[in-house]
């Protein structure tokens, strides 16, 4: 008989090509689906809350499968972690009921972005931190981030992504039970996170910044979030920080729905899903 289990995981993004299994590249994904493969003898494809970029990392990933092996949830956790490289962990092993899906499934996801503002960044944490250590006005970004806050269409901060229409169409195509585990017809297009196409449209909870002594976090929760959005969200706060923009160019910026009007995108590096809500 069939079980739908929910897997918690961390990684290390910094070595693999993102979430997302893709041909000839090293992903999250495609190293767990091996591994489940050479315990369980099943050919599965886990599926995952979101699909995060290349370098960026997890603290509370989750992924849902759908397998025959007997092996009991925490014999599986211990086997994968036995199987899996360091840089991978599994946090959590847990059987759900069957229509559980990771990404359909969720409610709020919370992204935390780090910046390490002392001279000099230890070669231990470089991996794991943006480093900038030049001037900022901190309090500027702390306010411009309240206009993040809210339902707003944030087209401005997707990425601006050629291939975008064409997984558009893909996203259509039902995903088959082996792979996806549970059926569901359809799959999310993005790269941070994801997000029913097409709709730019999201609700963010709270976007706050904290200090730390050395260290400038920004941490924000919301329904969901478009393929680069944390990452350009905090590209052009920094810019609010640099006094090339003002506070209030943030709104100024939503209303454009345009990328071009926002900041660079921030590096990968900085990059954490922190926890998924169900």
């Amino acid at each position: 008989m069939s079980r739908n289990l929910k897997l918690t995981l961390a990684y290390d993004g910094t070595d693999f090509s993102g979430w997302q299994i893709q041909p000839d590249q090293t992903t999250v994904q495609g190293t767990l689906a091996d591994c489940i493969r050479r315990i369980t003898g099943e050919e599965v494809l886990p599926q995952g809350s979101g699909r995060t970029d290349a370098g960026v990392h997890a603290l509370g990933q989750v992924a849902s499968l759908a397998i025959e092996s007997p092996i009991p949830e925490s014999g599986l956790m211990t086997a994968l972690n036995d199987s899996l490289p360091p840089s991978i962990r599994i946090m959590m092993v847990e059987e759900v009921e069957a229509s559980f899906h990771a990404r359909h499934s969720a409610r709020a996801k919370t992204y935390q972005y780090r910046i390490y503002r002392e001279d000099i960044c230890s070669p231990f944490l470089a991996r794991y931190a943006f480093h900038y250590p030049y001037p900022m006005n901190e309090e500027s970004m702390m306010r411009a981030a309240e206009h993040i806050v809210g339902k707003q269409d944030f087209t401005s901060f997707a990425a601006s992504d050629p291939d975008r229409s064409a997984r558009i169409a893909a996203a259509q195509i039902p995903t088959p039970p082996k792979q996806g585990g549970t059926g569901h017809p359809l799959e999310k297009v993005g790269g941070d996170d994801g997000g029913t196409a097409p709709s730019n449209v999201r609700t963010i909870h709270s976007a706050l910044w904290a200090r730390t002594t050395d260290e400038l976090s920004f941490t924000v929760r919301g329904d969901g979030f478009l393929h680069h959005m944390v990452r350009n969200l905090v590209g052009t706060l920094l810019q609010v920080g640099k006094g090339s923009l003002h506070i209030n160019d943030i709104a100024r910026i939503l209303e454009c729905r345009d990328r071009s009007a926002a900041g660079p995108t921030a590096a990968a590096c900085g990059l954490y899903l922190v926890s998924v809500e169900y």
